[in-house]
């Protein structure tokens, strides 16, 4: 084993909760027993225990020690479309039904809605001009009060007309993709990027994530193409990347097996 000595011994306990040696409610060894195992200090204990505390793995119950947590099931996220109702990608109504799928309470929550510069990144993919304003909608998807993902829709600014409610700081009930096709503007397709990488400061922060970075998260990026070829909106949802499993569906694939992958 390489690294500091905190994280290997996070690891090893690592490792064996997740084999099964380690089941859920068990007590692990106190901290004590842990620096004689492993000839080290307090500290590096107490190091490695913080490091599966923020994992979620362990818990601790004062003047009782630390406990293995009852460990999520990750949530299953299908990106393609749903080949009878056309949605698809874990995106609004079809986050919070997947996530109700897995036995969890949906929510989505702290709606931010407005208008931004479009950076260069997301100019690119609307294919608009750098610093052109564009409508953000911008929603954090939550699954039994854990932070399970992120989600931030740009929109060009030329659709303030045809689609106001865009700019509606109330939830879109039936979804955007709706909305848009009854006011004319029909999703046809999209592309999607799938993105593996060591979490910023704010996903951090917002995840709950270790410092260091270990922990990724996953971003997908979203761009969707109206009936004439546009580019209508850009996508971006963040999820952590331990809590989620994604499922591409591709042919025929019988409906009794979409969703359970």
């Amino acid at each position: 084993m390489t690294g500091p000595l905190y994280r290997q011994i996070a690891d090893q306990l690592r490792r064996l909760i997740e084999s099964g040696e380690l089941e859920a409610g068990m007590q692990i060894p106190t901290e004590d027993q842990l620096m004689g195992q492993f000839h080290t200090s307090r500290n590096t204990v107490r190091g490695a225990l913080r490091e599966l505390t923020t994992r979620g793995l362990v818990y601790t119950l004062h003047g009782k020690g630390t406990f293995v947590s009852e460990r999520p099931a990750p949530i299953v996220i299908t990106l393609t479309s749903d080949p009878e109702t056309g949605r698809g990608g874990g995106e609004g109504l079809v986050y919070t039904a997947e996530v109700a799928a897995s036995g969890r309470k949906p929510e989505l929550r702290d709606l931010v809605v407005g208008f931004r510069r479009a950076r260069p990144a997301i100019a690119r993919s609307l294919e608009i001009p750098e610093e052109a304003e564009v409508i953000f909608r911008q929603e954090d998807g939550y699954g039994e009060g854990l932070r399970w993902s992120r989600q931030t829709s740009y929109y060009p600014r030329s659709l303030e007309v045809p689609a106001p409610r865009l700019l509606g700081t109330s939830d879109i009930s039936e979804g955007a993709v709706a909305y848009l096709a009854k006011v004319g503007i029909s999703q046809e397709g999209y592309q999607d990027s799938i993105e593996w990488r060591a979490p910023d400061e704010e996903e951090t922060a917002y995840f709950d994530l270790p410092p260091d970075g270990h922990v990724q998260v996953v971003e997908i990026r979203r761009i969707a193409f109206d009936q004439k070829g546009n580019r209508i909106r850009l996508t971006v949802t963040t999820y952590r990347a331990d809590m989620n499993r994604f499922v591409i569906n591709d042919g025929n694939v019988p409906r009794s097996a979409i969703g359970q992958a």
